[in-house]
């Protein structure tokens, strides 16, 4: 940047310097020096704002490496603790397998006597409520069938 500063510096003076010496008669020097310091300064202004931006990109660059470091060692850390928690969970299973079928074999007599003795009253149950819904679906469509000849037509 120092570098591309002072080349742009010599090319000013080169030009300035050259124009002066094309032509005879005396220029003023004040003027010159104003216009040069202008450029100066410009160059120093675009200068100050590249260089400005380039930190902000830099600042941002560190951040965003900074979370996904931070990312990377967290997964790090965790990993090995989930890997450790599905082998014993998978160990539990293993160990709670021969329990869940003694308890399945043990209830599997128990729940086909309970259906063998609820299947009959449910059967019978059903048979004597049949007979009811017919009737009450009968008579629910008559008051039906009275209440829509009492309305006007339309």
């Amino acid at each position: 940047m120092k570098f591309s500063l002072i080349a742009a510096l010599v090319v000013v003076l080169a030009v300035a310097h050259g124009s002066d010496a094309g032509s005879l008669v005396k220029r003023d020097v004040q003027a010159d020096v104003e216009k040069i310091s202008e450029v100066i300064n410009e160059m120093s202004a675009s200068l100050t704002a590249a260089t400005e931006d380039m930190v902000e990109k830099v600042k941002a660059m560190e951040v965003t490496n900074t979370a996904q470091t931070y990312v990377d060692d967290s997964k790090a850390k965790i990993q090995p603790l989930v890997e450790k928690f599905q082998a014993e969970a998978a160990k539990l299973q293993e160990q709670v397998k021969p329990y869940i079928a003694n308890f399945e074999e043990q209830m599997k007599p128990l729940t086909d006597n309970f259906n063998a003795q609820v299947k009959p009253l449910t059967d019978n149950l059903q048979a004597h409520v049949k007979p009811l819904t017919d009737m009450m679906e009968k008579f629910l469509q008559q008051i039906m069938d009275q209440t829509k000849a009492l309305m006007p037509p339309q």
